[in-house]
Order: C-alpha cells, then sequence, then structure tokens
C-alpha cells in the first residue's frame, strides 16, 4: 500500500508540474504576441530611408539625365496650314475596341487619326473590356471607365468632331446592323480608308470599325502626312487622361514612393502568356505554366496569328532575344550597373505570369522591391473599382467519378505529351484541387469561357495598368523586361518608353538589346551571382548606350514599324537651337531614324535654359563605384529561398 500511494504522489507531482509547464508556456506566447506586427513595405522603407522627405544628393551615373538627349523637347502642335474641322462631315464612325490596355490606347490614336483622314465626327469608342456586361460599376461606361471623356472631347476639338454617342435616328438603324461594318487591320494604309471606306461612309452616313489588333492604320506613315502622326502624339499625351480618380491614385503612389527622398526606378517584366506563346518561350518554365503558354500557342496558330511550329526550342528564342528578360536576370543587370540593396524598385504589370515565385530572386536582391498592394490600401483600390453588383459565388459541384475504362481511355488518348496522373476513384476531390485559373488543364484540353468573375477580373487589370502606367512614366528610371518584340501589337513597356522619350527625352529609360544580353549570360551563366570584372564593364557599357542615341537608333528600327507611339520622333519633337546640331541618321529605306527635329520656338527655349538654370544647383552624390559581386548574406538568403522552393501554387 505505502508503495502504490509514493506512485499516486510522484504521478501527481509530474501532473502539476506538467500543467504549470503549459501555464507559463500560455502566458508567454500571449505576451509575445502582442509585439508581433504585419509586415509593410512603408515600414521597411522608413527602415532603410528614415530621414523621410529629406532631399538627398543623387548618383548621376544612375539617375542622371542623359547630356545627348537633353536638347529634344516635346512639339506635337501642328505646323503650318491645319485647318480646324468644319461644322459638316462626311459622317459617323463608331468602332468597338478589343484587347487589353496596350491595343485600347494605340486604337485609340488610330482613330482619331482616320477621323481626321475622312472628315467624319467621331463616336466615343466602346471598349469591349470595360462594357456593363463584364460586370463592372453602374457608375461608369466603357470609355469612362478609364479616360476622362470630357477631357477627350475638349483636347480635341480643334482636330476631330467627337460626340458621345450617335444622333438618335440612327441608333435604332444600328441595332437593326443597317450600316456597314469593317475589320481594318493595323497594317492598313492611308489608302484603304480613302478607297474602301470612304465611299461608304459617304453613302451610309455611319459606319462602323471593329478593332482586334491592336490599332487600325499603319504606325509609319509618308513625310507628307507628319501632321497625322503629330496628331497622334496630341491624342496619347495629352487628350487621353485617365479618370480623375485613376489620376489621383496614381499621382499619390508616386509622391508616396518620392516621400522617402530617394530616387525610384520602374521595372515592367513583361512577363503576359499571349506574347511567351507568340515567341515560343514554353520551355523557360515549369509544370502547368509551359501547358498553358503551349495551348495559348496552339490557339494562335489555328487563328493564323503564328505561322510557325508548335513545339520549338525555348532557349533558342531566348538567344536570339524573343523572350523576356526574367526578374533574375534583371537583378543582376542593375547590380552590375551599380545600384545599391536599398534602391527602391516598382514592380509595374497587372498580373506577372508564372507568379510572384519568379520575382523571388529579384527580392532576395533587391529589398525595397513594391508594387501597387504595397503603396495602396485595398479600401483606395475597392473605391477606384466603384460600387459593384455582387455576383453569385461559384458553387463548388464534385464531378461524377468516372470509371476505371473511362480513365484508361483518357489517358490513351492524351498522346504521349507529359500530363497530370488522375486521382485515384477511391480519393474524394476536394475543393481546392479544382479551382483557380488553371485547374482546367487538370481534367479538360479545352480552356473554358471566363466565368463572370474573370471578366470583371478583366476590366480591374486595365485600372492596375492604368496605375502602373502612370508610375512608370514619372519614375527616375524605367527598365522593360520586354519591348520591340517586333510583332505586330503594341506593349507596355514600348508605350511607357515612348511617352517618356516624348516628354523627356533625357530621362533614364533602359532600352537593352536582348540578343545581347542573352550573349553576356551565356558567360557566366555556371556561375551568375560572381561575374568577373569584364562582364560587369561589359554590361553596364551596353545598358549605358541603350540610353543614348544607340538605343533610340534601334528602337526606331525594331519597334516603330510597329508602334508609332513607341518611338515618336523626330516627327513630335524639336530641338533646342544652342544645342550641336545632330545630323540625320537615315535607314535603309530612306526613313530618318535619328536627328531632322527642326527649331524649338523661343518660349520653349527660354523655358528650358531656366531649367538648366535650376538643374546645375541641384547637389550631386559621389559617384562611388558598388561592390562588382553580390553580398554574401544576398546570396545565402537567395539560395535558401530557391532551396524551399520545392512545391509551389501556380496561382501564387
Amino acid at each position: 500500500m505505502a508503495f502504490k500511494s509514493k506512485i499516486k504522489w510522484v504521478a501527481l507531482f509530474v501532473l502539476t508540474l506538467s500543467l504549470g509547464s503549459l501555464i507559463v508556456h500560455l502566458s508567454l506566447t500571449k505576451f509575445s504576441s502582442m509585439n508581433l506586427v504585419q509586415y509593410s513595405a512603408k515600414e521597411a522603407l522608413s527602415h532603410d530611408f528614415p530621414y523621410i522627405g529629406s532631399p538627398v544628393g543623387r548618383n548621376k551615373r544612375l539617375w542622371g539625365a542623359v547630356r545627348s538627349l537633353e536638347s529634344l523637347q516635346p512639339y506635337a502642335n501642328p505646323r503650318n496650314g491645319y485647318p480646324v474641322p468644319g461644322k459638316t462631315s462626311n459622317g459617323f464612325i463608331y468602332a468597338k475596341i478589343f484587347g487589353g490596355f496596350e491595343k485600347i490606347r494605340s486604337s485609340i490614336c488610330d482613330l482619331v487619326t482616320i477621323s481626321r483622314l475622312l472628315n467624319a465626327t467621331l463616336v466615343i469608342p466602346e471598349i469591349q473590356e470595360s462594357t456593363r456586361s463584364k460586370g463592372i460599376s453602374y457608375k461608369f461606361k466603357s470609355f469612362s471607365y478609364l479616360y476622362d471623356e470630357e477631357q477627350f472631347i475638349a483636347s480635341l476639338k480643334n482636330d476631330v468632331n467627337i460626340i458621345k454617342s450617335l444622333p438618335e435616328h440612327f441608333k435604332s438603324a444600328r441595332r437593326r446592323s443597317e450600316f456597314p461594318t469593317f475589320k481594318p487591320k493595323s497594317s492598313a494604309s492611308p489608302n484603304y480608308y480613302v478607297k474602301e471606306i470612304l465611299p461608304s461612309l459617304k453613302k451610309a452616313k455611319v459606319v462602323g470599325l471593329i478593332i482586334m489588333d491592336g490599332g487600325c492604320l499603319q504606325p509609319i506613315l509618308p513625310p507628307i502626312l507628319s501632321e497625322f502622326q503629330r496628331l497622334r502624339c496630341r491624342v496619347a499625351f495629352h487628350a487621353l487622361q485617365f479618370r480623375p480618380e485613376i489620376q489621383i491614385l496614381g499621382l499619390r503612389m508616386v509622391e508616396r514612393l518620392r516621400a522617402w527622398g530617394q530616387p525610384f526606378l520602374a521595372y515592367h517584366p513583361g512577363l503576359v502568356r499571349d506574347t511567351l506563346a507568340y515567341h515560343g518561350c514554353a520551355e523557360l518554365f515549369q509544370d502547368v505554366h509551359t501547358e498553358l503558354i503551349q495551348y495559348r500557342r496552339e490557339q494562335m496558330i489555328t487563328q493564323g496569328i503564328v505561322n510557325d511550329e508548335l513545339s520549338v526550342e525555348s532557349h533558342i528564342r531566348r538567344e536570339n532575344g524573343s523572350c523576356p528578360l526574367m526578374p533574375e536576370e534583371v537583378g543582376l543587370l542593375l547590380r552590375a550597373m551599380g545600384y545599391p540593396s536599398n534602391t527602391i524598385i516598382y514592380v509595374a504589370g497587372s498580373q506577372t505570369f508564372g507568379g510572384q515565385r519568379l520575382l523571388i530572386p529579384l527580392r532576395a536582391m533587391f529589398a525595397n522591391v513594391v508594387d501597387r498592394t504595397s503603396l495602396c490600401s485595398k479600401t483606395e483600390l475597392s473605391d477606384l473599382v466603384g460600387p459593384e453588383t455582387p455576383l453569385p459565388p461559384d458553387v463548388f459541384k464534385i464531378p461524377n467519378p468516372k470509371s476505371e475504362e473511362q480513365l484508361k481511355e483518357e489517358w490513351n488518348r492524351a498522346g504521349p505529351r507529359p500530363r497530370p496522373l488522375p486521382p485515384p476513384p477511391d480519393r474524394p476531390v476536394y475543393q481546392h484541387e479544382k479551382e483557380g485559373w488553371y485547374a482546367w488543364i487538370t481534367e479538360n484540353d479545352k480552356e473554358p469561357n471566363p466565368s463572370p468573375m474573370d471578366l470583371r477580373m478583366q476590366a480591374h487589370r486595365l485600372l492596375w495598368d492604368a496605375l502602373d502606367y502612370i508610375v512608370s512614366v514619372e519614375a527616375d528610371a524605367f527598365f522593360p523586361g520586354f519591348h520591340s518584340d517586333g510583332s505586330r501589337w503594341p506593349d507596355f513597356s514600348g508605350l511607357v518608353i515612348g511617352q517618356r522619350l516624348y516628354e523627356r527625352a533625357s530621362s533614364r529609360t533602359y532600352r537593352p538589346d536582348r540578343k545581347k544580353i542573352a550573349e553576356l549570360f551565356n558567360i557566366i551563366r555556371d556561375d551568375m551571382y560572381h561575374p568577373k570584372r569584364n562582364w560587369i564593364l561589359s554590361a553596364r557599357e551596353h545598358l549605358n548606350r541603350s540610353l543614348s542615341e544607340e538605343g533610340l537608333i534601334r528602337q526606331s528600327l525594331l519597334s516603330k514599324p510597329t508602334s508609332f507611339l513607341s518611338h515618336p520622333i523626330p516627327e513630335c519633337s524639336c530641338r533646342i537651337s544652342s544645342a550641336e546640331i545632330t545630323k540625320p541618321i537615315k535607314g535603309k529605306d530612306g526613313r530618318i531614324l535619328f536627328g531632322g527635329e527642326p527649331e524649338c520656338p523661343k518660349w520653349m527655349q527660354s523655358a528650358r535654359a531656366e531649367k538648366a538654370r535650376t538643374d546645375e544647383t541641384e547637389p550631386a552624390e559621389d559617384e562611388n563605384d558598388v561592390p562588382e559581386q553580390l553580398e554574401p548574406d544576398v546570396i545565402s538568403s537567395l539560395t535558401s529561398l530557391i532551396d524551399h522552393d520545392e512545391e509551389w501554387d501556380p496561382n501564387d
């Protein structure tokens, strides 16, 4: 009995100790959790830049203006003999515009130019991505969802007659499809409109245009039509202003970035599914993303957009400069240029194909990588969208189980290409396995139609692209991950580069040659984080050249034939008379690639001289070189992040 009583006392003692230990641990957990705070990009920036708002000298080698381009000034005003449109016109033109942000902006500029060419009255175009059927807020129509209608009409009153809608007696006839409709290509010439469309316009008084290629007029026009090129500039850079709510929030984001007293760089990855599919860059990705790109490429081949094989060698395409630069490569190039690890980098783009994991190496090299979600609260973004009608929830339905014979037949019919194994028949199907924008590829061979929520998200992406566009144009430096691709579509980076070139030609806008960059990375592919000094100097020399005349000439050769707005000089610029006269450089076709700008008016020259005196008084930072190799802590953090990247959700 004594032995049993001792065991009871020992057990009671151990139980008491366990209970006391549990209470102590719970208390520590409670008090320690009170000190935990959620990570905020703004607080991280304040840690790196404690002197908020204080002016800090800039390193001119990294942030200074390009001296050789300072004489170029924006000048899109009409020259001699440009009459104001009369009260009478040949008829009305209405248009439906399909595509994303880049195609919309380029198409509107072409529409105004065509209306001027045909002496027609333009009806405010309908943006199909932001119609009411896409579930946008009832406060907006399609055009006003993105742009300011009143500003658009008032700014172009001396160029084109613009109205908000067709007259009432034409609306019913349009609903009955009584008016001729055309689908012009982006390479359509002025003669096409004069000979094909103008007679129909005069006869029916109303014609409709359906624009799907990101434009409806050839980018390069004869010198005799230079006034129409300047009209394109006035539309893109003056008349097309975002609605006030977008403009205010975009400028507020720029103010928040500048509030830390440091310059910032904007970077657009250019990783878009259509772009990757068009150029055959599927093998640069993994697992489900490769299949998604190949599926889209197959669609493009069927539609006649791509005249090439389905399966191509993506690494060869990358070496040819056809594929976008990966964020890791961009980070290494910026480090080679000398940008320190605390540089503020704004990542533009409403979506990055491949998910956030592609940005991990860039974030490891540069701690202050931010985007719109870091600078704006959820309330600010939701207010920009406006009140929307709630959509019915997507009810998840468990599909009927398939028999073993059906599974075997589907597997044999799938062909030799790798496909995910079907789930075992007895295992339950969980909801998270069937949700997400990529889930269809695990079961179907055909991509389903977009859901109502998908259509609404596509409209929201127009707003996010507009915010990113404002920040990218105002940035102290801009680095494109993809531009001048040679396809027939305009791209986001090309439009940003064009507006920066128009407004401030001397701003630091990198125009890297991706083919040359691929050659440089092939040299250090085995040891990318410990490059030799010669490699750093070569990369730095190439990027510096891309900022100046050499980069502009290459941009004119590759980008201007597909998008005039990406290179609006010399038509929309002038040169300060006191500057050294640049001899025009012409291409093989006789087109001026660089130089040949007229002399700026006297009032512009006096304003520029005053600004130059102000710039000379700004303090300059010592131009000290940064280390040529990455710091050990950056390499170790990057390695640890990559090591833990075993399984990532493609929806991240």
